[in-house]
């Protein structure tokens, strides 16, 4: 496993992949600090990248600033042209990209692979979309006026994007905004700046002008400064944490800035005892141990009903021990490291919480020894309300199995956190699943399956989970203001 991922990159044939200059105004800059990007899995040092300051965001405000007003311009059809280029570069570079996505970030190749056309995906959608961003026109109520509607797109966006999906989530919001005539920096994740730079070359090739996409990586708090004080910069489009998010909000405020927030999850996932034990199961498998459960629509709680738990218990458990560990670029990885040691480490600490009070441990054996990001599939049944999993998001490959008695008691339970992204309930009554897909506090619900996310679809959550949405025809209104215009004297 050692060394596995730079002898990837290595051979990679886009070697411009893995240079480490960031994107400004069309220039690629090596900088004079470099950050060294390092494999989850094993520790290695794959790549060096060059860490942008704070007056490269400025040199980067002024670029996009300066682009706008010939992006916004074009024709929605001929912005739509670029971003389908792009779209048919990523995936014509699918392999090279899903290789970068797993040696930086950790998870399976082959789920790697699937971000690429995830994320390929929005380009294409928003394309198409921002050929569709209607006004309207509304009936008058002053005699002699025509009163109209318009979508102009807002200005310069800003995108702080995560590490779980480095290639998706970049392209879900750069897609929306740039469709909008929106030029975007994007600051990504430190752990995973492979993946953006990689995007920008292509970006480039697709015909992109300078200063309509640009990508700086470095410290957090040093670059999102700029950002959040420059009044040119019109809207912030973040995913991550709540904390993180909370911050940013507090500080797009003082210039009044149109926020879209992607937040945390602590889904819970329903089972009645009225639907088939194998479905179930293989729902529950898969909303938990995709993205080696480093997924914000991961499901945090499993909550089955009494008349089925001890079946679904036995069945799920040995489910979850037949899952492999290992570095994402070998065969047959389902499971690969978390990101973030911080990430491994809360995992352990929910899981002694929860054997602390009581909870029954089911792991997943394995005969070889891992690194300290490595947390193994765990199952964790008889879990209580009063343990730590049951009240925080974890993040990884630890799953938590909670029975019930009736709807009345999961619904409440289901909606006591403060969290509202994604609910999952499996269910073959239909009237139940209407009344428990209305009365569940979540922006998104999965009824009887674990996949429904997509370009079509608006993503986001309620409550603590995040503002606004992303994806769909919603998703391209975060970029875009509203403007009333009145013409009068026209009879």
């Amino acid at each position: 496993m050692v060394g596995l991922a730079k002898t990837h990159l290595e051979s990679m044939g886009r070697r411009d992949f893995v240079a480490g200059a960031a994107l400004i105004d069309g220039r690629w800059l090596e900088g004079d600090k470099r950050d060294v990007v390092i494999d989850p899995a094993t520790g290695d040092a794959i790549a060096e990248v060059a860490r942008c300051g704070a007056a490269d965001m400025n040199l980067a405000i002024d670029a996009a600033e300066r682009s706008f007003a010939r992006w916004r311009n074009l024709l929605p059809e001929r912005r739509g042209a670029v971003l389908r280029s792009w779209a048919s570069l990523m995936l014509a570079h699918s392999e090279e990209l899903a290789v970068l996505v797993t040696s930086e970030q950790g998870k399976p190749l082959a789920e790697a692979r699937c971000e690429i056309a995830y994320g390929a995906g929005f380009l294409q959608w928003f394309a198409a979309e921002g050929e569709r961003a209607y006004g309207e026109t509304i009936p008058s109520h002053k005699q002699g006026s025509i009163l109209q509607v318009r979508m102009q797109p807002i200005g310069v966006a800003a995108a702080i994007t995560p590490w779980n999906f480095p290639v998706a989530m970049i392209a879900r919001k750069a897609g929306a905004a740039m469709a909008a005539g929106c030029p975007v920096i994007v600051k990504p994740a430190p752990e995973t700046p492979l993946s953006a730079l990689a995007l920008a070359r292509l970006a480039e090739e697709a015909g992109v002008p300078r200063g309509v996409f640009q990508v700086l990586v470095g410290d957090s708090i040093e670059l999102s400064a700029p950002l959040l004080r420059d009044t040119r910069v019109r809207a912030l489009s973040f995913t991550g944490s709540t904390e993180v998010g909370r911050l940013l909000l507090e500080g797009a405020a003082r210039t009044v800035k149109k926020v879209s927030l992607e937040l945390g999850g602590h889904a819970p996932f329903i089972i009645f005892d009225d639907v088939d034990l194998g479905k179930a199961v293989k729902g529950a498998m898969d909303a938990k141990f995709a993205t080696s459960g480093q997924d914000c629509l991961a499901a945090n709680r499993i909550y089955v009903q009494r008349g089925i738990y001890d079946a679904f218990v036995e069945t799920f458990a040995a489910a979850v021990v037949r899952l492999n560990v290992g570095h994402g670029l070998e065969a047959g990885t389902d499971i690969g490291p978390m990101t973030k040691l911080s990430v491994a480490e809360k995992c352990r600490a929910h899981i002694s919480d929860a054997a602390a009070k009581g909870a029954r441990i089911i792991s997943a054996s394995q005969d070889q020894g891992f690194g300290p990001n490595f947390i193994v599939p765990t199952l964790l049944s008889d879990v209580t309300d009063d343990m730590l999993i049951s009240s925080e998001e974890t993040f990884g490959p630890v799953a938590a199995v909670l029975p019930f008695d009736s709807e009345e008691e999961v619904l409440a339970r289901a909606n006591s956190s403060e969290m509202g992204l994604a609910a999952y309930v499996y269910t073959n009554s239909l009237r139940r699943a209407l009344r428990l897909s209305e009365g569940i506090e979540y922006g998104m619900v999965g009824i009887n399956t674990a996949s429904f996310t997509g370009p079509p679809i608006p993503f986001g959550g309620w409550k603590q989970s995040g503002l606004g949405r992303e994806g769909s025809r919603h998703g391209i209104q975060e970029y875009m203001e509203l403007k009333y215009v009145c013409f009068g004297d026209v009879a």
